[in-house]
């Protein structure tokens, strides 16, 4: 009765794992672990960061890594920042912003996430593109990035 048992469960044992593993290949199928660089992805997300509340800048940077390891690198990512949202990009801001948000725009960065900073924004501050991180790229608009990117097909996600 004892071996009966032991060979049942090692049966169900050997079918859960089968499963799991049909699961994750099913997984990686809908998704490609790796694209040749250039190539366009299937899924594109402009996020509108123009609050100063640090809690709100940490709900859209976990979203954005979120949806680095949901899509890996079949996903393109835009941040556009406007108004008090734009000292999350600003080497030396005048609002605070943590550290740990600093260092996560940053590591996003290195990761491919494409950040905007509005240069009306920056006028408005006696800003200039220096006043900016390097991987920052400046647009006249805020809004109108935002816009453009969704009339080009990407989702567009606001708090």
């Amino acid at each position: 009765m004892n071996s009966r048992r032991r060979w049942l469960t090692g049966l169900l044992s050997y079918g859960a794992g089968l499963l799991a593993i049909k699961s994750a290949s099913a997984e990686t199928e809908t998704t490609p672990s790796t694209r040749f660089p250039g190539d366009p992805t299937d899924h594109n997300v402009v996020y509108q960061c123009n609050k100063a509340d640090p809690d709100y800048h940490r709900a859209i940077l976990f979203s954005v890594g979120e949806m680095l390891r949901q899509y890996n690198d079949n996903v393109t990512i835009v941040v556009t920042a406007f108004g008090p949202g734009i000292h999350i990009l600003a080497k030396k801001p005048l609002r605070p912003v943590d550290d740990e948000i600093r260092q996560r725009v940053k590591s996003l960065a290195q990761y491919g996430v494409k950040f905007h900073a509005c240069g009306n924004t920056l006028t408005s501050l006696d800003w200039t593109a220096d006043d900016m991180y390097p991987f920052v790229q400046v647009i006249k608009v805020g809004a109108a990035d935002i816009m453009a990117l969704q009339e080009q097909g990407y989702s567009y996600i606001s708090w």
